[in-house]
């Protein structure tokens, strides 16, 4: 059994705890079917503590998205850049989103989903959402460069991956990071 987040030492174990908590609430759930007290529950901070850290729930998803933005560009990164070849960082990328979608908690892209709900009222929701994915798109643009093809043929690979990520989430499957895969290596091939 995990501990309160309070019972494992300073303020920033409490604010991991919580954004933990959130996290796994928000992608779960989504961002308006879980509520502040629920958070609370979870992650086993008073909820008067909880509002110190994060005054709202909207400075609370702030966090949780900034959090979530930064692991999994640093997870891509070091799987993609493990790889040898320009070529093979590129399909890395693909087969990095087919382990992700393998996951059992997998439910798309956290950022979709929050803009999804959220995108039409709440500027920093559509904010960092537009920043994730162009950060996504520029990566996939600096692997392309490597590789010593045109940045805009970019663009195709992170719409193939963006396709990948959100077949997946509505299919169930994981299968598509592969056919994407496929695609990729036809467009290597043909550019």
């Amino acid at each position: 059994m995990v501990e309160p987040a309070e019972a494992q030492g300073g303020p920033g174990d409490a604010a991991d705890g919580l954004l933990d908590a959130a996290e796994r609430l928000f992608y779960e759930k989504g961002v308006q079917a879980v509520g502040m007290d629920e958070i609370r529950a979870a992650s086993g901070i008073p909820l008067k503590r909880l509002y110190r850290l994060y005054p709202s729930k909207s400075a609370l998803l702030q966090a949780y998205l900034e959090r979530r933005d930064a692991r999994w560009r640093a997870e891509l990164a070091a799987y993609a850049n493990s790889r040898s070849t320009p070529e093979a960082r590129i399909l890395a990328v693909f087969d990095w989103l087919h382990q992700w979608f393998s996951e059992p908690d997998f439910r798309g892209c956290a950022f979709v989903n929050s803009f999804g709900e959220l995108g039409a009222v709440d500027p920093v929701v559509t904010t960092l959402a537009r920043t994730h994915k162009r950060a996504f798109r520029d990566y996939v643009a600096g692997l392309v460069v490597a590789t010593g093809r045109p940045a805009v043929c970019a663009d195709a690979y992170a719409l193939l991956a963006e396709g990948a990520i959100t077949t997946a989430a509505v299919s169930g499957s994981p299968e598509p990071a592969l056919r994407a895969k496929e695609a990729a290596v036809l467009l290597l091939a043909a550019t």
